[in-house]
């Protein structure tokens, strides 16, 4: 059913965009309707504008609080144009009828990210532009409503189309896409205002965007979506769309990375969420040179990421590597060329950008919840347990290998040295095998492990793994430690001459 807009209420927060669309109505000689700087942006734009004041009869109230609040606001967008008796209560109360609402929401969400004082905040929920949002939309049988600036190019190139008028199925749309808004806005609300009472908790909502269609899911018979602002986290500077896999490896690469941003140049990287090589260096091609010789087989085609901006000399190494994806703060100008020599090749310039404070998965019927990891150990959380302690050098291993370990699937067991990994035992169901395989990969890839020191991510029930570290030559072991047979490692520690440190967290990753 095809509806005519003759009339048509403005009330926006942000007027950027809106110049083609106001040109429109004033051309198709829609009669506007609006408030405050609305009314005046729309004027400076020639048009002729009735102020709601005038409509209602009633000025704007309590610092602007109340504006639109009014029958004849709401009524003239409510009443159904195809029943008698509104329309006849509309001519009683000479109610015009309004056939397109233009409203988008104070910038809640913007103002809490801003930290701005909680008065600032609360001034910024929207009550009458909502409102408005919301009436327009559940009448969407003979109202248009657009919710946001993001539709008004869309929206112009519509009543140009057709001439002023839209369709039952145009109108539908947009009164999704305002209820979109409107919730999303809501859930922002709840959250904000219930932190720290009795209702925190009670519900979990969850409204993320915008939505980003992939090219499909884990696997090619699975469709894929991201929900959330990618760029305002990363500038892709090349190469193709991520994918559902990328998008996972890249979470998992800068989540590790966090844990070196400060210091000198690091570089790890990721093969399915897990560190395949880490390392630091004094510079960044060193770090990588270091990070790819842990284990060059799994790099091929991994991700990578580094903590200061590639130079042309790094760029020049990775080059030499078939690998999906690099992170990096910054790139140099004679770096960029040689890494986009591979068309499909994925750059990413990573911004900073705080991250959610909570982590939330689909389970079973429902989804969990759950604070994001952010602790992290140094040497001043070490408890040395062992007769011997471990040396300067040894110390500074543990505290990097408890990084990494932090990162990397359970079971695990990392093998390093101060600022390098030498290898890991990643996903597996007993810590032993952990161990092993971490220590075959690094004699597969020729590295002495004498002198070097493991991280584990879970204490050890019994002191196996311990006697196989100290029979391949690590000299320092970092644990939560929490076993009931704690002392039976300890003892074998101490038996061969090893220094054991407890850091009474533990930090799995299922």
């Amino acid at each position: 059913m095809s509806q005519p807009i003759r009339s048509a209420l403005v009330s926006v927060y942000y007027k950027d965009r809106l110049e083609p669309l106001v040109a429109l109505l004033k051309e198709q000689g829609v009669k506007l309707y609006s408030t405050g700087g609305t009314q005046q942006f729309l004027e400076e734009q020639g048009a002729e504008v009735t102020a709601v004041e005038s409509l209602t009869g009633f000025p704007a109230v309590f610092g602007g609080r109340v504006k639109t609040l009014h029958p004849k606001v709401f009524g003239g967008i409510l009443h159904r144009r195809h029943e008698a008796g509104d329309l006849a209560e509309a001519a009683q109360y000479d109610i015009p009828p309004i056939d397109l609402v233009i409203v988008d929401l104070y910038p809640f969400e913007e103002t809490v990210a801003s930290d701005a004082a909680e008065e600032d905040i609360i001034e910024k929920i929207d009550i009458g532009g909502i409102s408005l949002l919301r009436a327009a939309a559940k009448n969407y049988r003979d109202v248009l409503v657009v919710s946001s600036r993001d539709q008004y190019e869309a929206v112009t190139e519509l009543l140009r189309a057709k001439n002023g008028a839209t369709d039952l199925e145009d109108r539908r749309h947009y009164a999704a896409a305002a209820f979109e808004a409107t919730s999303h806005y809501d859930t922002h609300i709840f959250n904000y205002l219930s932190q720290g009472t009795a209702l925190h908790g009670a519900a979990l909502k969850v409204s993320q965007k915008p939505a980003t269609a992939l090219r499909y899911g884990e696997n090619p018979h699975q469709a894929g979506t991201f929900y959330g602002d990618f760029p305002a986290l990363f500038d892709q500077l090349h190469g193709k769309q991520l994918s559902y896999n990328n998008l996972v490896d890249v979470d998992a690469a800068v989540l590790l990375m966090q844990e070196f941003a400060a210091g000198e140049p690091a570089c790890a990287i990721l093969k399915h969420t897990n560190a395949c090589g880490v390392a630091q260096a004094p510079t960044v091609a060193e770090a990588y040179r270091h990070a790819l010789a842990c284990d060059p087989v799994s790099a091929f085609g991994g991700v990578i990421i580094v903590n200061q901006p590639v130079d042309e000399a790094t760029a020049a190494e990775l080059n030499k590597l078939f690998f999906e994806v690099l992170i990096a703060p910054e790139f140099e100008a004679g770096a960029l060329p040689i890494l986009q020599s591979k068309k499909n090749r994925i750059l990413l310039r990573q911004k900073p950008v705080a991250f959610p404070r909570k982590q939330v998965k689909t389970l079973l019927n429902g989804l969990i919840e759950q604070d994001f990891d952010r602790q992290t150990e140094t040497a001043a959380d070490f408890k040395v347990v062992t007769q011997s302690a471990p040396t300067a050098e040894e110390t500074e291993a543990l505290v990097f290998a408890a990084k990494v370990c932090k990162h990397t699937k359970s079971n695990t067991i990392v093998l390093a040295r101060a600022g390098r990994l030498l290898a890991s035992g990643v996903g597996q169901t007993s810590r032993v095998d952990a161990l092993r395989q971490a220590i075959e990969k690094a004699k597969a890839f020729g590295f002495d492990l004498h002198g070097a020191v493991m991280a584990s991510d879970a204490f050890f029930p019994f002191p196996d793994c311990v006697e196989i570290a100290g029979a391949a030559g690590i000299r320092a072991v970092v644990q939560p430690g929490g076993s009931i047979k704690d002392a039976d490692s300890i003892a074998a520690c101490d038996q061969l001459g090893m220094a054991m440190v407890m850091t009474g967290v533990r930090h799995f990753k299922h």
